[in-house]
């Protein structure tokens, strides 16, 4: 739903802007905090531009922070939690764009904040979900974004690419909702787990597929990632 993901992004952009709702959440709700951002850009690194880059790391990174940051004075006072949603992509980065970069920074962000907060009996935890279907990652709004950059993108990349890249970039696409979970509860298992358990990990991995491939996959040594994205992605008609 664009409509929806658009009003939740102008929600989140909005959140250090003295919005009176999270003031009423502070006192509604300061012992603890859940943090998401919602954006989704897809792009090779070869067609996106800087503002792609900023409007993903303003949603998701920047966003997110300011949120917590808000909150942070009631949940160390209240010795409370802090629960922040990253992805798999925050231990792997496939595809270009600003996505993987985010999540990579929600990673680093949660780390930091666990570790000085530790002090005030104060804990943090990460979720990783791996594929699931939601409002945002759907295969019809991925193709479509997917084309709207095609159209967008310069005569030299996609020349580079090349319309088989396109072709089959897109037939991949079409079969994402076959492959994508659907269950969402498995990722608000863990956020329950991580708000209520006496000992909350300090990561969870939501979804089979970030338990049996991205989790084993983000201690492989980085030639070895390199190799299996190499030779299991689609290649650009240019490729050597």
């Amino acid at each position: 739903d664009e409509e929806n993901g658009g009003a939740e992004e102008q929600d989140i952009r909005q959140a250090g802007d003295g919005d009176p709702r999270c003031h009423q959440d502070r006192e509604c709700c300061g012992r603890h905090s859940v943090g998401e951002g919602a954006c989704w850009e897809q792009r090779t690194l070869g067609s996106g531009q800087q503002q792609d880059f900023a409007k993903v790391l303003d949603v998701n990174l920047l966003g997110m922070i300011e949120v917590t940051l808000s909150m942070l004075p009631l949940v160390r006072k209240a010795r409370g939690r802090v629960v922040n949603v990253s992805s798999i992509m925050g231990r792997v980065s496939l595809l270009g764009g600003g996505y993987c970069i985010s999540k990579y920074g929600v990673e680093a962000f949660s780390d930091s904040l666990r570790r000085e907060l530790s002090y005030f009996g104060v804990k943090v935890a990460i979720i990783e979900p791996g594929y699931f279907i939601t409002a945002m990652a759907n295969s019809d709004r991925l193709s479509s974004n997917t084309k709207m950059v095609w159209d967008q993108a310069s005569s030299e990349v996609k020349e580079i690419y090349g319309e088989n890249f396109l072709a089959s970039f897109l037939s991949m696409l079409k079969s994402l909702d076959q492959r994508c979970n659907e269950d969402l509860s498995l990722v608000t298992d863990c956020m329950e787990h991580a708000l209520t358990s006496c000992h909350p990990r300090t990561r969870y991995s939501a979804g089979w597929d970030a338990k049996l491939f991205y989790l084993p996959m983000s201690y492989l040594p980085t030639f070895l990632v390199d190799a299996m994205i190499y030779w299991t992605s689609i290649k650009p008609d240019k490729a050597l």
